[in-house]
């Protein structure tokens, strides 16, 4: 996660000296306004306790209350949260949403631990936080190894201390303020950049080859989504392997399968192949869905798509991301392409200030005019530098906007 952190921190420091924003001001928007680091002594079920590390990294709050998700995972490190929340304060600036950029998370295996387990250390967790989080403040959401229910604990145990606030967290149950489209929005988003990268090149969705490396939440609904779009998912892959069909996989069964054996694995209508040989898959659009670092300068030679839309955080390293523009193959980045879950949970967010729910109709058309809009800006950034480079686009309008928040307030 080092190498994460330090990916992020060139980036924005790129974009810094591209702005000629100054040393002052760089290092001001590189360091977090605050870490956070704390015990979590859980009584487990059988009696015994055991001891776990939390973490909240706020970094910034100059466009409004901080946003990021909270991960229970044993990888889970300061260095990891702190990369994930200044990640979070330039995707919600690139998608020009009113926020900051935060993460949290406790290293724990949540598969090794009861539900009863997960809720005594969700309120645990709460209990530690709730002072510095809040709907004007700092706004989690769930994030891997954490659901919905995990915010519902959340929600509960706030208010406790400050009375009903469903703002205090977004990815909620639809039954205590959660937005309907919240769980197919990072997805859906990722689909909506497909369209308008391809309406670009005078090309369209249906008929397009697609390969997803993850099957998460994320890459699951990428491809359901795609799919149902008339693309061909021609590969998929996650831990347990790849599977792939150059006339495209049958995604509504792959999904099935995945349920009944917890992997695509031995998927019976497709060829199995490793899942690292994904990259290298013959495909038009590439969706890395998974974990930070999966291209790096030892494959970026190997990609044979034309698009790589990133659905996961950091999935491309700077070396790599360098020799995929030099091969002209276009790269949307991460703090846009994947923006689509942090803008459905701030119309959860406002729907829960307003106490005014929408449907999902509404939903998802405001998510696909704010990928539109985002789109075009990041385009428009681009061609008045001179440059095919989204990436660098995307970050100077983000670090832009942050550094212009930040000097008007101080």
């Amino acid at each position: 996660m080092e190498g994460f952190l330090e990916s992020v921190r060139y980036y924005v420091a790129r974009a810094a000296q591209q702005l000629d924003l100054g040393d002052r001001m760089e290092h001001r928007l590189l360091a977090p306004r605050r870490e956070i680091r704390f015990e979590c002594t859980l009584p487990l079920d059988n009696g015994e306790r055991a001891t776990y590390i939390g973490y909240r990294t706020q970094h910034d709050d100059a466009r409004g209350p901080m946003k990021g998700g909270i991960r229970f995972n044993p990888a889970v490190t300061a260095d990891e949260v702190g990369a994930l929340a200044s990640l979070m304060t330039w995707k919600t600036a690139a998608a020009d949403l009113p926020y900051g950029g935060a993460k949290g998370g406790i290293n724990c295996d949540p598969r090794g631990l009861s539900r009863a387990e997960l809720q005594r250390l969700t309120r645990i967790f709460t209990d530690q936080l709730h002072d510095v989080i809040g709907p004007n403040r700092d706004i989690p959401a769930p994030d891997l190894g954490t659901d919905s229910q995990t915010m519902a604990w959340i929600v509960d145990q706030y208010a406790r201390y400050h009375g009903w606030s469903p703002a205090v967290v977004t990815g909620k149950p639809l039954e205590i303020g959660g937005s309907p489209g919240r769980d197919a929005a990072t997805g859906r988003g990722l689909v909506e950049v497909m369209k308008l990268v391809l309406a670009d090149r005078q090309q369209e969705l249906v008929g397009t080859r697609i390969a997803v490396q993850g099957f998460g939440n994320v890459g699951s609904w990428t491809a359901r989504l795609a799919a149902v779009a008339g693309a061909k998912v021609v590969a998929v892959s996650d831990i347990t392997g790849a599977v792939r069909n150059p006339d495209g996989l049958d995604i509504p069964q792959l999904f099935r399968h995945v349920e009944a054996a917890g992997g695509v694995a031995d998927y019976p209508n497709g060829e199995s192949f490793p899942g690292s040989e994904i990259i290298a898959e013959p495909c038009d659009v590439l969706v890395p869905a998974a974990i930070e670092g999966v291209l790096t300068d030892a494959n970026a030679s190997d990609v044979q798509a034309t698009i790589v839309v990133e659905g996961a955080n950091g999935p491309t390293t700077p070396a790599a991301d360098e020799m995929l523009q030099q091969r002209e193959i276009t790269v949307v980045p991460d703090i846009f392409a994947n923006g689509g879950g942090v803008t459905v949970s701030y119309f959860e967010w406002v729907q829960n200030v307003q106490r005014y729910s929408w449907t999902e109709k509404r939903v998802n058309d405001e998510l696909r005019q704010r990928m539109a809009d985002g789109y075009r800006r990041l385009v428009s950034e681009a061609k008045a530098a001179g440059s095919s480079d989204l990436r660098a686009a995307a970050f100077r309008l983000a670090v832009g906007s942050v550094a212009a928040a930040t000097r008007l307030r101080s």
